[in-house]
């Protein structure tokens, strides 16, 4: 599948003011660095300056210093609900693949599920194509929530995916379907051989709507999942483990009924942390201490519902210290490290992307 794409166009943005967050490393300074974003929902950094990211809509946008421009992704997206383009990784070889992943919504057997995409991007002159699908959940469903869909690379160059449980509960405990699942799959698509369980991408299972994931310097994947209502997690994710939903939660459902038995049960997984009330948690990263010392080894993530940023101490058991909130950090979709050590969030309801600095 090739998308349309769009010559690079020189945009000369508006003159921007900057605000700040007080915290605890002082007063910080927010920087809107892309602006008239369409929904967006996750970025990336590339290598040699500037930024890729998605729009739920479908759109890819390249920001390169002062140029911007949009390419449309693939043809079978399939925007429904929750669904529609998601994540978008660059991976660690980018200057010789040339090649970026990312995750989207598309038509499956039962409906819309979670797939992997992958193409070939040239930042030479702001084009995307020869996108191809690599990898889709077995069956979906027809609710249209519950994608999960971050992505990260893990040292052992393996692709790990989020996906959540398609609003289908109970299919978060059967391994013969994906669903409530983070994935381990070759740079292919295709599933390693020393994935878990026998022929299957399925890495770690039990999860609701994983919708953060990344990795500390220990090489420690870290998932963070939306719960039911007081229940969202901070799970260290480990080979073949079953973390629980819906059998067993910190939360309870909105109606308030109790969620299957309880908190603990022999077989499976507790999270590191657990948020109540639930903060909604979207986006995650492990800072490195590069520009704010201090904050080495926590970890950020964002909150849809509180509008702020949390930030927890340092894994193995981690635990809130603190929030970055001002009005820049409404709904905060992603956010990630950059090169530098500045701190990047998208602000989902303004379509605004910003950077944290002294």
């Amino acid at each position: 599948m090739k998308s349309l794409i769009i010559p690079f166009i020189f945009s000369f943005l508006p003159a921007v003011t900057s605000a700040e967050i007080t915290s605890s490393q002082g007063d910080l300074v927010v920087t809107p660095v892309v602006q008239d974003l369409d929904r967006p929902w996750g970025f990336d950094f590339l290598p040699k300056g500037g930024v890729i990211l998605t729009e739920n809509g479908g759109t890819f946008l390249l920001s390169i210093g002062q140029a911007e421009v949009r390419v449309n992704g693939p043809r079978d997206i399939r925007v429904q609900g929750q669904g529609g383009l998601l994540d978008v990784m660059v991976p660690r070889d980018f200057e010789r693949s040339g090649q970026i992943y990312f995750t989207y919504s598309t038509r499956v057997s039962g409906g819309t599920g979670a797939a992997l995409g992958r193409a070939d991007l040239d930042v030479t002159v702001g084009t995307l194509i020869n996108f191809q699908r690599l990898y889709a959940v077995k069956r979906g469903t027809r609710t249209g929530r519950h994608f999960g869909s971050r992505l990260i690379e893990g040292n052992d160059g393996k692709i790990y995916m989020t996906v959540g449980d398609h609003g289908d509960r109970p299919s978060a405990q059967d391994t013969e379907v994906e669903h409530g699942s983070i994935l381990r799959l070759n740079r292919d698509g295709t599933i390693p051989a020393d994935n878990p369980l026998p022929n299957n991408a399925i890495y770690s299972f039990g999860h609701r709507n994983p919708q953060g994931l990344t990795m500390d310097a220990r090489g420690w994947i870290v998932g963070i999942e939306h719960g039911p209502a007081g229940g969202d997690e901070v799970n260290v994710v480990q080979k073949g483990k079953n973390f629980g939903w819906p059998m067993i939660s910190y939360g309870t459902h909105y109606s308030g009924a109790k969620v299957g038995r309880g908190t603990q049960q022999s077989g499976m997984e507790q999270p590191a942390q657990y948020w109540d009330p639930s903060i909604a948690p979207s986006g995650a990263m492990v800072y490195s201490g590069k520009m704010f010392p201090t904050w080495k080894d926590h970890i950020f993530t964002g909150s849809l519902k509180f509008g702020f940023i949390n930030v927890s101490s340092p894994l193995p058991k981690p635990k809130d210290v603190e929030t970055l909130k001002s009005r820049e950090t409404q709904r905060v979709r992603d956010v990630d490290e950059a090169p530098d050590g500045s701190i990047w969030f998208l602000n989902e309801p303004d379509g605004v992307l910003y950077r944290i600095s002294h």
